[in-house]
Order: C-alpha cells, then structure tokens, then sequence
C-alpha cells in the first residue's frame, strides 16, 4: 500500500506540480487512496442497497434524521461564518485571489476548507438514508455524481490551491446548505411542516451559475491563480448545470404526463357518469310504463 501510494504521488506531482505544503501531514490529505477507497465504497453501495433493501420494509430513521441534519446544519453554518469572516479579514478580491497574500487569514480560509472537504465524506450519508428509506427516486444520476466527484475534487483542491480563489463555491454551497439542511431536519417533525416556507428559494442550479460567473472573473481578470483549475472548475460546473437541466425536463415531463392522465381519468369518469345517469332514468320511464299497463 505504501509503495502504491508513493507512486501515485508522484505521478500527481509530475501532472500538477509541488503540493501546498501548508496541508502536509494533514487528514486524508497525504494520500489519494483513502478517498478513492471511500469513493468506489459509496458507489458499491448505491449499486447494491437497493437491492439489498427492494423485498425488506423501509426503516422511518426519524430520530437519526432530526439529529444528522441538524449536525450538517451546524456544520454548514459554523463553515460559512468562518469563511466569510476569513475573506474579510485577508481582504479577498472577488475578481481572482491568489493562495499566498491573504496572510494569517489564508491559513483561517484552509482550515475551513479542510472541514469543507471531510463535510463531503459525511454528506454520503444522504444517499444512504434514501437507500434505507426506499426513496430510491431521489437517487438520481445528478445525485451520485455530485456527491460522488465532490469528495474527490476537494481532495485535489486542497492539497494544491487550498485557498485564494477556491473560497466562493465553498462557501456559497455552506449557505445552500444551512437552508438545505435546516429544511430536511425540520421536516422529519410532521408538527414542523407547515411552517417550512423556505424550500422553494433553495436552488442549486443559482449556485451553479453563480460559481461559474465568479470563477470566470479569475478567467477575465487573472491574477497568480492558477488558470488550470478555473477552466477545471468552469467545465465541472457546466456538466452539473447539464445533469440539473436534464433533471428538470424529465420532472416536468413526469407531471405533465400524470396531469394529462388525470385530465383523462376524469373526463372519463365524467363521461361514464352522465351515461350511468342516463340510463337510470330510461330504466325508471321503462318501470313506469309497465306499472300502467
């Protein structure tokens, strides 16, 4: 294993050049492998909890639920605070930031990221609650490949551009999901429901654009950045806003499908009862005839 991870290494090393040696020694930062293994689990188990789960009854995970959302929410908040308060202090430009002028406050803007990062291990547990839950429709293609890329692409971001630029997606998606989260844990209390007003302004498709926008200044406007991983950014941006569109079209395909059939079923059964109508009262003029004669 170490063998394997030394040579790994060096090929990242020759593909990108010298890591940020302000993450040495850190957390699942030394070596790729932990997060490729985390990975590849995750996928085994999107592929197999369904069928292990398809003839067994759903689990409620209630009580987990109100407790794993919230934790996120937390999480998300604590993320988010830290990260902006940081930007502020190093006085980021929003146009393109370098990862070595913000002083003290870069070193503040990596150690979030690095929670940022592990938040998106955590954050598998999303799939595996619907797993256990059999809502399985929720699992959707954009679903697996968000999640399942975002763990991997941190991994990358913080071990060679930890900082400077990188902060804007991170810390537009801890405000996303300080909603996102809030909204998920409070709706596993049916009292609470009514009261969610919030879930319609929750949309990953502004973020997604938002991102791309705030990346693309880096673009028109460079700085000591690197230009690599803002085109990088850009594309993964771009294949996430093909998926959410995607997403969306075959959802409003769906209802608009299930309005159609149930525009039918009732004509039809407005049909059938004006039928049935009728010949009720053909059937009592016949009675009445009869009892005449």
């Amino acid at each position: 294993m170490e063998l394997m991870d030394k040579t790994i290494n060096s090929y990242f090393d020759v593909w990108l050049g010298p890591r940020d040696p302000r993450v040495k020694g850190w957390l699942l930062l030394e070596n790729y492998t932990p997060t490729f293994i985390f990975s590849a689990l995750y996928l085994l188990i999107v592929w197999l909890g369904p069928k292990y789960m398809r003839n067994k009854q759903p689990f409620s995970c209630r009580g987990i639920l109100v407790i794993y959302n919230l934790g996120l929410t937390l999480l998300s908040l604590y993320m988010f605070y830290e990260l902006v308060t940081g930007v502020l202090e190093g006085g980021y430009n929003f146009f393109c930031q370098d990862t070595h002028s913000g002083g003290e406050a870069d070193m503040k803007i990596i150690r979030v990221l690095w929670w940022y990062y592990f938040s998106k291990l955590i954050e598998f547990m999303d799939t595996f609650f619907f797993i256990l839950r059999k809502n399985n429709h929720q699992i959707t293609v954009l679903h697996v490949y968000h999640h399942a890329t975002m763990l991997n692409i941190w991994w990358f971001v913080m071990n060679w551009v930890p900082c400077g630029h990188s902060y804007f997606g991170a810390t537009l998606n801890s405000f996303i999901h300080v909603l996102m989260y809030s909204y998920y844990g409070l709706s596993a209390v049916p009292a609470m429901r009514p009261y969610l007003w919030w879930k319609k302004y929750i949309t990953q498709g502004q973020l997604f654009v938002l991102t791309i926008f705030q990346t693309s200044c880096g673009v028109v406007w460079p700085c000591a950045f690197p230009q690599g991983w803002l085109y990088f950014q850009i594309s993964y941006m771009i294949s996430l806003i093909i998926l959410f569109t995607n997403f969306y079209i075959q959802t409003y395909n769906k209802k608009a499908s299930s309005r159609r059939k149930e525009y039918q079923n009732g004509s039809t059964a407005i049909a059938n009862g004006y039928t049935n109508s009728f010949s009720s009262l053909e059937n009592n003029v016949k009675q009445r005839k009869q009892r005449k004669d």
